[in-house]
């Protein structure tokens, strides 16, 4: 098959303990998965490209398949899978089969389907963390040899990897059910009929983060650019911890202690369902493939959203707090044969029809007033003399008679607008356990696409490979806002006119923000907002392969892939400040265009009994590429790409104002390298696999946010000509597998180890420095006893066998203060922001029995 496609199996998922997409990084080197906010979430990256966060409004560059059947987004292949008979990783755009959606690539699970013999098998698994894993399935004959069964299921229960100091409890922990069955129907050999009905159901408390960086950085030297050094205290720090805050992870984070706001309940209980049905049928000279699905997924989100014991904000577990995905799909495919086997033919179409709903009630905590007061204050004068946070706007008497100029010495801090902005703070400070009530989202879209693909044998060993497809896409929007957030058109008509003067635009500016941020504001209540959006577009690809001998495939090929353009549906802003009240035209502001993306591709495979090769150079251009930004309040999705025009600095300034593009608006984003795997398979029961991806994944110069060359959100100042987040240059995998014979006993043994080496990368999307990741080693490893055909066997194992540390994302504590080490050497000033992490997992270890019959 000319492309670069990595194909794992059973064994050797088993072998690695992968139960799930996400562990399966560790035997694809070119592939990256993460989860952060919710285990129900996660972020899937093939050669350093990847969707961002989980935003549900995004689907995943990243296209994930499951027995045929499209998954919008990644978190889906978090479930447990069951027995698989393989996963592949496609590598580049596949936009031609795969179609919308898989413009970085596509992970496909091929699950073991039911047998016209009767067996199964069984294990149990048990390890620190009081992990303990049952799994199983049966299959056998109902109607011999055309009606057979399959019947799977998985129950998974652990500990979790976080202690709560606060509220006495685990977070990150394991309590999960799987069950699939199906039928295979073969009433004929040209006919084949599989039916697929599956439920997942997961209550786990997820996902827990530590502090790794609470430092307060300021220039030591104003003026000289690149410098920056630490103070001796953090004022937001100083400020929670009057506030009675505790920072358990502060200085060691991988004491994994985190906590959480006392009886703020984490709700993620996730649901995902649904059935399918494929049909083969061989009509003689072509044969016919439908491919029906239809899908529910609701996982739940109520949490607290500052991840800290302050009550800064949260989500009540009222029921009010959830996403939901409705999901139908039917694909048909038409392939044969013609001239005398010259061409082998296939055509095709694909409809499906989402309904993507989103509730929130996302609140401001009963201690955010006192807290965003309090932060105010300490921007004003970081005296701690000046503060109180039990009194109105955090002023102490003396705070407040300094800042009135009633002190002996002192005039007016603001002239005559000072009893306004006093004013102003102590509106701020009464601003609690107010927000959203229940405010729906709702994204309706219908895809439509036609294709073709065909392989044309040119010669014996020369073949062409051409495939189109044409998608037309369909996105309505709309959204009913319910919040009781009156403190917001409050502040917004006694400050608005203040917002004129220079010298206070900044202070005026950031106590309005503060109070209506991520379109809280009870004026927004009944206000229609709705947006439509129609696109469409070619994709395909171009191979020419050859084989100058029997074991050896060369190949260059050319592809072009799409990703749907949408909304962004999590926690931003629906106009570009908050300083007036959003209207129904404001929807169209949470809009993002499609991302394209043109590959070039050159490899050959070697494959012979006891060697194989896979090499492949890439190049990928990606244009309109949707970059989702967490900037500590709210998401920023933006469509980057480059301007032919010097901006002369506008993107890496903090200038809004500044970088629009009145050029051409070129392709932002490049990923090129080069992959290798290779097998070694010197005797029957030994094999080592070694794996290399060198990804140089990058964002061009000139960097803009839209298509149309909006300037660039100043929170990515320092993009423009940087390796992407979670994109390390270099990644090794390896494993080693041997299961010698036990002399004559009819018994054999295992011993197997994997390993990924992984180099430096920065795990955020603005690339602070905060948020980099050294690089890392993780080791899996197990040993075992088998009988003969596996009637039973007994297994020791570990992953992350050393111990490894290491976090999965680094982000911007929420609302807890602004600026960073590189906002600091870049523009003075001071950087407070607390940062806190999702980290991966810790060492775990066991021992699994299994049998088969």
């Amino acid at each position: 098959m000319p492309i670069a496609v990595s194909a794992v199996g059973q064994a050797a998922l088993q072998n690695s303990g992968a139960t799930d997409i996400r562990q399966l990084a560790q035997l694809a080197p070119s592939l990256q998965v993460s989860s952060t906010g919710s285990e129900a979430n996660a972020s899937a990256r093939i050669r350093g490209i990847g969707t961002v966060g989980d935003n549900p409004g995004l689907e995943s560059s990243v296209a994930t398949f499951i027995d045929g059947v499209y998954r919008s987004r990644t978190g889906a292949g978090l479930n447990d899978l069951g027995e698989v008979d393989r996963i592949e990783v496609l590598r580049g755009p596949q936009g031609t089969l795969s179609g919308r959606n898989a413009s970085a690539g596509t992970i496909s699970v091929i699950t073991k389907q039911p047998e016209f013999d009767f067996g199964g098998y069984g294990e149990a698994t048990y390890g620190n963390y009081n992990n303990i894993r049952i799994a199983g399935a049966l299959t056998g004959p109902i109607i011999a040899n055309t009606l057979a069964f399959r019947v799977d299921g998985v129950y998974g229960k652990r500990d979790g990897f976080y202690y709560d100091t606060v509220n006495d409890t685990d977070y990150n922990d394991r309590n999960r059910y799987f069950v699939r069955g199906q039928l295979l129907f073969e009433p004929s050999s040209d006919l084949k009929i599989r039916l697929i009905g599956d439920y997942t159901r997961r209550n786990e408390k997820c996902c827990g983060a530590v502090y790794v960086d609470t430092r307060e950085k300021f220039d030591a030297t104003p003026g000289v650019a690149g410098d920056y050094a630490i103070a001796g205290s953090n004022r937001i720090v100083d400020v929670m911890t009057s506030l009675g805050a505790v920072f358990p992870s502060a200085g060691d984070p991988y004491n994994r202690r985190i906590a959480n706001t006392r009886g703020q309940a984490y709700a993620n209980v996730t649901k995902d369902y649904g059935a399918s049905a494929q049909i083969d049928w061989n009509l003689g000279g072509a044969a016919l493939t439908s491919i029906t699905a239809y899908r529910e997924y609701k996982s739940g989100g109520a949490s607290d959203i500052d991840y800290g014991n302050l009550d800064i904000g949260y989500r009540p577990a009222d029921g009010n707090s959830y996403r939901q995905f409705h999901t139908f799909s039917q694909e048909l495919r038409l392939n044969g044969e013609a001239f005398g086997g010259k061409l082998n033919w296939l055509v095709g179409g694909y409809y499906s029809k989402e309904d993507v709903t989103v509730v929130d009630n996302l609140k401001f905590g009963s201690q955010y007033g006192a807290f965003a007061a309090c932060r105010i204050v300490a921007t004003i004068s970081p005296a701690a003399a000046l503060r109180s946070p039990t009194a109105a706007g955090c002023l102490s008497p003396t705070g407040r008679a300094v800042l009135s100029g009633l002190v002996p010495g002192t005039t007016p801090a603001f002239g005559d607008a000072t009893p306004l902005v006093l004013q102003g703070i102590d509106r701020l400070s009464t601003l609690n356990n107010l927000g959203d009530t229940r405010s729906a989202y709702y994204q309706d879209s219908q895809n439509f696409a036609v294709f073709t693909h065909n392989v044309f044998k040119l010669t014996e060993r020369l073949s062409l490979t051409g495939g189109l497809r044409y998608t037309r896409e369909k996105k309505d929007f709309h959204a009913d806002i319910n919040n009781n957030n009156t403190v917001c058109p409050a502040q917004q008509a006694a400050l608005g006119p203040l917002l004129a003067s220079p010298a206070l635009q900044q202070l005026v500016g950031g106590i309005i923000t503060l109070t209506c941020t991520g379109n809280s504001t009870a004026n927004l209540t009944g206000v229609p907002l709705r947006d439509k959006l129609k696109e469409g577009e070619f994709t395909g690809t171009g191979v020419l392969s050859w084989k100058p001998i029997d074991d050896l495939l060369t190949y260059a090929s050319y592809s072009r892939g799409y990703k749907a353009g949408g909304y962004n549906l999590d926690r931003s802003d629906l106009t570009q400040n908050v300083f007036s009240t959003p209207t129904s035209a404001s929807a169209a502001r949470l809009r993002f265009d499609p991302e394209t993306v043109d590959a070039f591709e050159i490899g050959f495979k070697y494959k012979s009994r006891k060697f194989s090769l896979n090499v492949a150079g890439f190049r990928q251009q990606f244009s309109n590429f949707q970059l989702n930004t967490f900037n500590g309040t709210n998401y920023v999705v933006q469509n980057i790409g480059s301007c032919e025009n010097n901006l002369n600095g506008g993107d890496t300034d903090n200038i809004l104002a500044t970088g629009a593009c009145t050029g051409k608006v070129k392709y932002g984003v490049v990923s090129q390298g080069v992959e290798l795997e290779a097998g070694f398979y010197p005797a029957r029961n030994f094999a080592v696999n070694l794996g290399y991806t060198f990804a140089d994944t990058k964002y061009r110069r000139n960097l803009v946010g839209s298509e149309s060359g909006e300037a660039l959100d100043p929170a990515l100042f320092l993009l423009a000509g940087q390796q992407m987040s979670n994109a390390p240059r270099n990644v090794v995998t390896m494993s080693t597998s041997w299961s010698p014979e036990i002399g004559s006993s009819g018994m054999t043994a295992l011993f197997y180890v994997d390993g990924r080496m992984t180099s430096d990368y920065n795990t955020g999307s603005d690339l602070f420095a905060e948020k980099a990741q050294d690089g890392f080693f993780l080791m899996n490893a197990r040993v075992g006893l088998r009988e003969q055909d596996q009637k039973w066997s007994i297994e020791l194992w570990s992953q992350n066998l050393l111990n490894t540390k290491y976090q999965q994302v680094a982000f911007n504590a929420p609302f807890q203060g602004a600026g960073s080490i590189d906002s600091v050497r870049n523009f003075g000033g001071t950087g407070n922001q607390v940062f806190m992490a999702f980290l991966g997992e810790p060492r775990t270890y066991g021992i699994t029995l299994r049998s088969r019959f």
